[in-house]
């Protein structure tokens, strides 16, 4: 399916192992999802950044333009799926934890990968894998790019230093706007407030740090804050979990779906 290789005709099977990685802006006419087996990859859109940590997976719908990356050590899954007549459920970008069932529907693909021919089993699968993603609770591993100019490049700023402290005041007279137009463009134009959208650019920026096993402190203060404690405590808020624990896959959980995945196929 992928570069002239063809698995099935529903389903192709990807892997990438490396120490960093950066595609091109590329799409596939398949739909994807990407499943992260070690270290942080980040997929980004026109609309914004997914961020999929270890046992987390990110499903990008047929089509969409991305550029995947990570700046450390990386291990990425991908099936490439055949969604035709089943995209209402899931059209748009989401990450999600890679629950139990979800590993198991994942292996199956993989596992009809070695024994094409039954197109109705395959379709069963991928009909009930994408039931389950659309049911799944999408984690909060997105940051939205606005497409105002003025905004878009302030973001851009601010990802590359999130560690500053930036005013809402400060941000709005950059771009000679009262502080009252730029919270209500800002928010129409992301979703999020200025302040939730800079709380959630560091908590991002933390992710691939503690995945290389950099110190919480150490942690915090490339991300600005004056504390591992309050660092700690605004990521359990944002993700869930605390920093020290995010990385751990649940006990019932194990490393099938990794030790079966077939040979490198293709780069995606």
């Amino acid at each position: 399916m992928k570069d002239g290789i063809r698995i099935t005709d529903e389903i192709a099977v990807i892997r990438h192992d490396s120490d960093r990685y950066m595609s091109q802006l590329h799409r596939h006419a398949q739909a994807q999802l990407l499943y992260a087996t070690e270290g942080v990859v980040a997929v980004t859109t026109e609309s914004g950044t997914w961020v999929v940590p270890p046992n987390r997976a990110v499903w990008l719908p047929a089509g969409l333009a991305h550029v995947t990356a990570s700046h450390a050590g990386i291990r990425f899954r991908s099936l490439l799926i055949d969604s035709a007549g089943l995209a209402r459920f899931l059209d748009r970008c989401r990450v999600v934890e890679v629950t139990p069932l979800l590993r198991e529907l994942i292996l199956k693909l993989v596992a009809l990968t070695e024994t094409p021919g039954n197109r109705e089993v395959a379709e069963a699968v991928i009909r009930l894998l994408m039931l389950e993603m659309a049911f799944l609770p999408v984690q909060p591993l997105d940051l939205p790019t606005p497409k105002h100019p003025g905004l878009a490049a302030l973001c851009a700023r601010i990802r590359c230093d999130p560690a500053r402290p930036h005013a809402i005041a400060a941000a709005a007279a950059e771009l000679a706007m009262s502080r009252a137009t730029f919270m209500r463009l800002f928010q129409r134009e992301t979703g999020l407030s200025f302040g939730r959208w800079c709380q959630q650019a560091r908590m991002l920026h933390a992710l691939p740090l503690l995945a290389e096993g950099r110190a919480i402190l150490d942690v915090a203060l490339d991300c600005g804050y004056d504390s591992p404690s309050a660092f700690a405590a605004v990521f359990r808020r944002s993700l869930g979990r605390p920093p020290s624990v995010y990385f751990r896959a649940p006990q019932s959980e194990n490393d099938a779906a990794t030790r079966y995945m077939p040979p490198v196929l293709a780069r995606t």
